[in-house]
């Protein structure tokens, strides 16, 4: 099972909304790498929601309930989407500024690749965005 960082603008659909509904189909995501990375989700991995904009952090956990397809909505097989469904948001959203603050990520992609919308989370990451929300 491999973690992953999805950003979506507050604005367009948060954590909230996707709380709301239940489960969603992960779309628009049109950046080639950001793509490539999201081609490589599988259904159990899990998806940290992170929010875009004003707020800048990780908001909470979502799970991925199906692998990969490509969009329906899109006459173009290269645009892929997945579904997830909400897991729990966190009690403490932990910010961009604490994380480029904090030197244990210094090799994260968000603060190397800021702009990427898809992204693997290594497990020590991982961890350590964890402790940092409780």
């Amino acid at each position: 099972m491999a973690t992953w960082l999805f950003k979506t603008e507050p604005g367009d659909y948060s954590y909230t909304d996707l709380e709301r509904d239940g489960k969603t189909v992960w779309d628009g995501v049109g950046n080639n790498w950001a793509l490539k990375n999201l081609r490589q989700v599988k259904a159990g991995d899990r998806a940290l929601i992170y929010h875009t904009g004003k707020d800048k952090a990780v908001i909470g956990e979502a799970r991925v309930v199906s692998d990969s397809y490509p969009d329906p909505e899109l006459d173009d097989p290269k645009m892929a989407v997945v579904d997830v469904e909400p897991v729990r948001a966190w009690t403490r959203p932990v910010t961009l500024s604490e994380i480029k603050a904090d030197p244990a990520f210094a090799d994260f992609m968000l603060v190397k690749f800021s702009r990427l919308s898809v992204m693997p989370v290594e497990a020590r990451v991982l961890q350590r965005l964890e402790k940092m929300s409780r």
